[in-house]
């Protein structure tokens, strides 16, 4: 069995997101925008409870297209809010349909959202060496210049802590320990 980071647990979808997706470099603008939302809906719960509902998720708001989702109206929000499929959070709902908007105009002034989000990295993961999951910072000065920007452009649940969680999942910092098994293989896939 490969050693994994210690925050993985037994549960097979947790290990298949360790395993597959956590720290892989993220390029996708409707895939940003998925981990963006998913992120701040974790905001005061466990990833594992998200991932769990993420194909709920995609299915309520038409698989994460930003456009469709900053479309949506108060008859559609009221159907978000009595979906048992996800986090029934009015806050988190509405930031959804906020934040598509915000991202929209992202991608007009920048062309992408990838292309405006991989500048807080210079286009390059990070490669860091964290030795115990204790060395794991909850946020960083990057998160926090990346947390005022979004919060500038209206994003809502954006704060550091979520940004940075939001950089680890699509792999703008390869934050796996050194002895898991993806550490390596994520420093030799940033080249």
């Amino acid at each position: 069995m490969p050693t994994r980071c210690a925050w993985v647990t037994a549960d097979p979808d947790y290990r298949a997101y360790h395993d597959e997706e956590w720290g892989v470099p993220v390029h996708d603008d409707q895939r940003l925008f998925e981990f963006l939302i998913l992120e701040g809906a974790q905001a005061g719960l466990s990833w594992l409870t998200i991932l769990k509902k993420r194909n709920n998720y995609r299915q309520a708001m038409d698989a994460f297209d930003p456009a469709r989702v900053a479309r949506y109206g108060e008859d559609r929000l009221a159907d978000l809010w009595h979906n048992p499929g996800i986090i029934r959070n009015r806050l988190k709902i509405e930031a959804a349909v906020i934040n598509a908007r915000a991202f929209l105009d992202i991608q007009a002034a920048y062309g992408s959202f990838d292309r405006y989000l991989w500048q807080f990295v210079d286009g390059r993961p990070r490669q860091n060496q964290w030795r115990s999951i204790d060395e794991v910072p909850a946020a960083t000065p990057t998160s926090e210049r990346l947390s005022r920007d979004l919060r500038k452009r209206g994003f809502k649940f954006v704060g550091p802590v979520i940004c940075y969680s939001l950089m680890q999942a699509v792999g703008m910092v390869n934050d796996h320990t050194v002895d898991c098994f993806r550490w390596a293989e994520l420093r030799r896939l940033a080249g």
